[in-house]
Protein backbone atom coordinates (compact mmCIF):
# COMPACT_ATOMS: atom_id res chain seq x y z
CA UNK A 1 0.00 0.00 0.00
CA UNK A 2 1.27 2.87 -1.11
CA UNK A 3 2.02 5.84 1.67
CA UNK A 4 -0.58 8.31 0.22
CA UNK A 5 -3.16 5.60 0.45
CA UNK A 6 -2.25 5.18 4.15
CA UNK A 7 -2.49 8.68 5.40
CA UNK A 8 -5.30 8.91 3.19
CA UNK A 9 -7.15 5.87 5.50
CA UNK A 10 -5.73 7.70 8.82
CA UNK A 11 -7.77 10.37 7.60
CA UNK A 12 -10.85 8.45 6.71
CA UNK A 13 -10.67 6.80 9.47
CA UNK A 14 -11.18 9.81 12.11
CA UNK A 15 -13.65 11.25 9.69
CA UNK A 16 -16.15 8.47 9.84
CA UNK A 17 -15.03 7.71 13.44
CA UNK A 18 -14.14 3.83 12.19
CA UNK A 19 -11.77 2.78 15.22
CA UNK A 20 -10.69 -0.52 12.78
CA UNK A 21 -9.64 0.95 10.47
CA UNK A 22 -7.42 3.73 12.28
CA UNK A 23 -5.94 0.93 13.90
CA UNK A 24 -5.37 -0.91 10.70
CA UNK A 25 -3.90 2.21 8.85
CA UNK A 26 -1.50 3.11 11.86
CA UNK A 27 -0.01 -0.37 12.15
CA UNK A 28 0.38 -0.14 8.59
CA UNK A 29 1.85 3.24 8.67
CA UNK A 30 4.44 1.95 11.29
CA UNK A 31 5.23 -0.87 8.95
CA UNK A 32 5.78 1.23 6.18
CA UNK A 33 8.55 3.54 8.40
CA UNK A 34 6.19 6.57 7.80
CA UNK A 35 7.35 8.91 11.04
CA UNK A 36 4.94 9.80 13.85
CA UNK A 37 5.12 13.41 12.58
CA UNK A 38 3.23 12.01 9.40
CA UNK A 39 0.93 9.85 10.54
CA UNK A 40 -0.28 12.79 13.15
CA UNK A 41 -0.10 15.64 10.87
CA UNK A 42 -1.07 14.65 7.88
CA UNK A 43 -3.31 11.38 8.41
CA UNK A 44 -4.93 11.71 11.86
CA UNK A 45 -4.63 15.29 12.01
CA UNK A 46 -6.40 16.39 8.71
CA UNK A 47 -9.08 13.79 9.66
CA UNK A 48 -9.62 15.88 12.40
CA UNK A 49 -9.45 19.41 11.27
CA UNK A 50 -12.64 18.07 8.86
CA UNK A 51 -14.39 17.11 12.03
CA UNK A 52 -14.09 20.60 13.37
CA UNK A 53 -15.17 22.38 10.41
CA UNK A 54 -18.29 19.87 9.64
CA UNK A 55 -19.20 20.77 13.46
CA UNK A 56 -18.55 24.53 12.89
CA UNK A 57 -20.61 24.06 10.54
CA UNK A 58 -23.41 22.36 12.54
CA UNK A 59 -23.13 19.28 9.94
CA UNK A 60 -22.29 16.95 12.95
CA UNK A 61 -22.76 17.25 16.75
CA UNK A 62 -20.55 16.48 19.73
CA UNK A 63 -21.11 12.62 19.76
CA UNK A 64 -19.61 12.58 16.29
CA UNK A 65 -17.04 14.94 17.78
CA UNK A 66 -16.28 12.69 20.45
CA UNK A 67 -16.34 9.56 18.13
CA UNK A 68 -13.90 11.17 16.51
CA UNK A 69 -11.35 11.90 19.31
CA UNK A 70 -11.80 8.42 20.18
CA UNK A 71 -10.60 7.00 16.98
CA UNK A 72 -7.81 9.17 17.04
CA UNK A 73 -7.03 8.33 20.38
CA UNK A 74 -6.80 4.24 19.82
CA UNK A 75 -4.77 5.31 16.99
CA UNK A 76 -2.43 7.64 19.83
CA UNK A 77 -2.03 4.36 21.97
CA UNK A 78 -0.52 2.69 19.17
CA UNK A 79 1.63 5.13 18.77
CA UNK A 80 2.43 5.63 22.30
CA UNK A 81 5.24 3.34 23.14
CA UNK A 82 7.09 5.30 19.75
CA UNK A 83 6.55 8.58 21.42
CA UNK A 84 7.95 7.68 24.51
CA UNK A 85 11.02 6.64 23.30
CA UNK A 86 11.32 10.83 22.53
CA UNK A 87 10.18 10.64 18.18
CA UNK A 88 6.90 12.64 17.72
CA UNK A 89 5.99 13.16 21.52
CA UNK A 90 2.70 14.77 22.82
CA UNK A 91 3.13 18.60 21.11
CA UNK A 92 2.53 20.06 25.18
CA UNK A 93 -0.26 19.91 27.75
CA UNK A 94 -3.19 21.94 28.60
CA UNK A 95 -5.35 22.10 31.17
CA UNK A 96 -8.92 22.74 30.24
CA UNK A 97 -11.96 23.52 32.27
CA UNK A 98 -15.17 25.61 32.31
CA UNK A 99 -14.55 28.33 35.08
CA UNK A 100 -16.02 28.68 38.99
CA UNK A 101 -19.29 29.04 38.82
CA UNK A 102 -20.60 27.73 35.18
CA UNK A 103 -21.41 24.42 35.06
CA UNK A 104 -21.42 24.30 30.96
CA UNK A 105 -19.21 21.78 29.42
CA UNK A 106 -20.49 21.03 25.50
CA UNK A 107 -18.45 23.62 24.35
CA UNK A 108 -15.06 23.18 26.45
CA UNK A 109 -15.36 18.85 25.94
CA UNK A 110 -15.44 20.21 22.09
CA UNK A 111 -12.32 21.88 22.53
CA UNK A 112 -10.82 18.72 24.62
CA UNK A 113 -11.75 16.29 21.73
CA UNK A 114 -10.23 18.88 19.03
CA UNK A 115 -6.79 19.49 20.97
CA UNK A 116 -6.29 15.43 21.95
CA UNK A 117 -6.73 14.70 18.21
CA UNK A 118 -4.26 17.27 17.45
CA UNK A 119 -1.67 15.55 19.73
CA UNK A 120 -2.07 17.51 23.00
CA UNK A 121 -2.21 15.80 26.66
CA UNK A 122 -5.02 17.47 27.91
CA UNK A 123 -6.14 17.19 31.27
CA UNK A 124 -9.91 18.32 31.85
CA UNK A 125 -10.69 19.56 35.27
CA UNK A 126 -14.36 19.39 34.34
CA UNK A 127 -16.53 22.14 35.19
CA UNK A 128 -16.47 25.06 38.30
CA UNK A 129 -13.46 25.31 38.63
CA UNK A 130 -11.43 27.62 40.51
CA UNK A 131 -8.44 29.58 39.40
CA UNK A 132 -5.49 27.94 42.09
CA UNK A 133 -7.24 24.71 41.03
CA UNK A 134 -6.10 25.69 37.36
CA UNK A 135 -3.24 26.65 38.52
CA UNK A 136 -2.26 23.41 40.99
CA UNK A 137 -3.31 21.41 37.57
CA UNK A 138 -0.68 23.24 35.42
CA UNK A 139 1.67 22.47 38.08
CA UNK A 140 1.26 19.18 38.56
CA UNK A 141 1.15 18.32 34.94
CA UNK A 142 4.00 20.66 33.52
CA UNK A 143 1.77 22.07 31.44
CA UNK A 144 1.88 25.20 29.15
CA UNK A 145 -1.87 26.52 28.37
CA UNK A 146 -4.66 26.97 30.72
CA UNK A 147 -8.07 27.31 28.84
CA UNK A 148 -10.95 28.48 30.72
CA UNK A 149 -14.62 28.34 29.14
CA UNK A 150 -17.72 30.93 30.20
CA UNK A 151 -20.78 30.31 29.12
CA UNK A 152 -22.34 32.77 30.97
CA UNK A 153 -22.07 36.46 31.12
CA UNK A 154 -21.82 36.20 34.93
CA UNK A 155 -18.64 33.82 34.48
CA UNK A 156 -16.99 35.92 32.36
CA UNK A 157 -14.87 37.47 35.67
CA UNK A 158 -13.81 34.45 36.39
CA UNK A 159 -11.62 34.21 33.96
CA UNK A 160 -10.21 37.71 34.37
CA UNK A 161 -9.30 36.30 38.06
CA UNK A 162 -7.55 33.46 36.14
CA UNK A 163 -5.21 35.61 34.69
CA UNK A 164 -4.71 37.40 37.58
CA UNK A 165 -3.82 34.53 39.33
CA UNK A 166 -1.39 33.25 37.18
CA UNK A 167 0.49 36.69 37.12
CA UNK A 168 0.64 36.79 40.88
CA UNK A 169 2.48 33.78 41.22
CA UNK A 170 4.18 34.90 38.53
CA UNK A 171 3.61 30.90 36.69
CA UNK A 172 4.65 30.58 33.11
CA UNK A 173 0.94 29.76 31.44
CA UNK A 174 -0.65 31.40 28.75
CA UNK A 175 -4.06 31.75 29.42
CA UNK A 176 -6.79 31.52 26.31
CA UNK A 177 -10.48 31.67 27.11
CA UNK A 178 -13.43 30.69 25.26
CA UNK A 179 -17.34 30.47 25.22
CA UNK A 180 -20.38 32.56 23.83
CA UNK A 181 -19.96 36.04 26.16
CA UNK A 182 -16.49 35.78 25.52
CA UNK A 183 -14.96 37.72 22.53
CA UNK A 184 -11.35 39.07 21.21
CA UNK A 185 -12.07 42.23 23.03
CA UNK A 186 -12.76 40.30 26.46
CA UNK A 187 -9.37 38.83 26.21
CA UNK A 188 -7.65 41.80 25.54
CA UNK A 189 -9.27 43.93 28.02
CA UNK A 190 -8.28 41.39 30.69
CA UNK A 191 -4.82 40.61 29.11
CA UNK A 192 -5.42 36.63 28.07
CA UNK A 193 -2.77 35.33 25.76
CA UNK A 194 -5.56 34.49 23.40
CA UNK A 195 -9.19 33.93 22.38
CA UNK A 196 -10.73 30.76 20.17
CA UNK A 197 -14.23 31.37 18.83
CA UNK A 198 -14.70 27.78 17.51
CA UNK A 199 -13.35 24.05 18.53
CA UNK A 200 -11.61 24.73 15.31
CA UNK A 201 -9.34 27.43 16.03
CA UNK A 202 -8.25 26.06 19.58
CA UNK A 203 -5.71 24.08 17.59
CA UNK A 204 -4.20 27.09 15.25
CA UNK A 205 -4.23 28.96 18.91
CA UNK A 206 -2.48 26.53 20.91
CA UNK A 207 0.04 25.47 18.62
CA UNK A 208 0.99 29.08 18.40
CA UNK A 209 1.23 29.52 21.80
CA UNK A 210 3.52 26.03 22.57
CA UNK A 211 5.80 26.44 19.71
Amino acid sequence: MSKEQILADLKTSVETWNIKLAQDATNAAINEGISIGEIIGDGLGKGMEVVGERFDKAEIFLPQVVAASKTMEAALKILEPLMSKGEGALKGTVVMATVEGDIHEIGKNVCCAMLRGAGYNVIDLGCDVTAQDFIDAGDENEAQVLGGSALMTTTLEAQRELVQAVKEVEAPYKCIFGGAPCSQAWCDEIGADGYSETANEIITLVDKLVS
